[in-house]
C-alpha cells in the first residue's frame, strides 16, 4: 500500500484544539466522523471502495478524532505487520471505535477482515462501507452456525492472505469477562495454521450510549490504547494459547487503569 502508516508506537503529538471541540467534544466528534463515513458510502457506489481507502480513511478518523481532543497510544504493531502472512488478531471489545480505527493501525500495512454481527451490515448509510470490505457476518443466534461460518469464511480469508480479527466476547463491555471469551479465534488460528496475535485494548473515550451503545459520549480526557502481544503458534487444543491471551488482556487493562 501507498498510504504512510503510523509510527510504531504511536503516541497523538500535541496538538492545539479548537474552542468548539474543547467545549462540546462529542458534537465536534460524531460532525467529523459522519462526514467520514457518508463520503466513504459515496465513494463504494460502482464498486470502488478499495482496502487501500478504508485504510486511508480509517487514518482520518484517527486524525479528527485527535483534533476533537482524542489521545491514541499504540504499541507493538509490529507483532502483526512482521508476521511473513497473516494471523489471527483476538481482542477484547469496548466500543465502537476500535472497529473505526483498526483499519487505520493495521490495514495500512496488510489487508485485514473483521468477524461482525450481521446487523452492521444493513446498517444505514454504514453498511455501503461494511459490505465493501469483505466481513465476515454472523446472527449471534445459533452458535454452531455462526462457528461454521467463521471457520469456513475465516480460512477462505486467511488463504487469501487476509488477517482475521475476532472479538470473542461480542458484546461491548468494559471489563474482560473470561466466561463469555470464547476460543474461536484459537480454532480458527489453528484449523488455517497461522499465529494468532492477541489484542488489548481500551477505547472508553467513546462511551456506550443509553438508547444506543453505538452513540455515547466522547469523553477525551480518557486515553484510548491499543497494544498487540507477541504471535504465538497454536499447540495441541489451544487452551494454553487462550489462556495466554486472557491473561495479556487483563494484564494491559489493569495496569492502564492504574494510570
Amino acid at each position: 500500500m501507498n498510504i504512510k502508516p503510523l509510527s510504531d508506537p504511536y503516541h497523538t503529538p500535541k496538538i492545539q484544539i479548537d474552542p468548539f471541540s474543547r467545549l462540546f467534544p462529542s458534537a465536534a466528534f460524531y460532525a467529523r466522523i459522519l462526514s467520514i463515513v457518508c463520503e466513504a458510502a459515496w465513494r463504494t457506489r460502482g464498486g470502488g471502495y478499495s482496502m487501500e481507502k478504508w485504510a486511508e480513511d480509517s487514518l482520518t478518523v484517527i486524525r479528527r478524532a485527535e483534533a476533537s481532543g482524542l489521545r491514541f497510544h499504540i504499541e507493538n504493531v509490529s507483532a502483526v505487520t512482521s508476521l511473513p502472512g497473516p494471523c489471527v488478531v483476538v481482542a477484547n471489545h469496548m466500543s465502537t471505535l476500535e472497529t473505526f480505527c483498526m483499519p487505520g493501525i493495521l490495514a495500512t500495512h496488510r489487508p485485514i477482515a473483521f468477524v461482525i454481527k450481521r446487523s452492521l451490515t444493513t446498517y444505514p448509510i454504514f453498511q455501503r462501507i461494511v459490505n465493501a470490505v469483505e466481513p465476515i457476518a454472523v446472527d449471534r443466534v445459533n452458535a454452531r452456525d455462526d462457528f461454521k461460518t467463521v471457520m469456513e469464511q475465516g480460512q477462505e480469508r486467511l488463504a487469501r492472505g487476509i488477517s482475521v480479527i475476532v472479538f470473542p466476547q461480542t458484546t461491548r463491555t468494559l471489563n474482560l469477562d473470561r466466561q463469555a471469551f470464547n476460543s474461536i479465534g484459537i480454532k480458527l488460528a489453528k484449523k488455517a495454521g497461522v499465529p494468532v496475535v492477541p489484542l488489548a485494548l481500551k477505547t472508553d473515550a467513546w462511551g456506550l450510549g443509553k438508547l444506543s451503545k453505538d452513540y455515547g459520549c466522547i469523553r477525551p480526557e480518557i486515553p484510548a490504547r491499543f497494544c498487540f502481544g507477541d504471535p504465538m503458534m497454536i499447540r495441541g487444543a489451544g487452551k494454553n494459547e487462550h489462556e495466554e491471551i486472557m491473561e495479556f488482556i487483563h494484564w494491559k487493562l489493569t495496569a492502564w487503569s492504574a494510570t
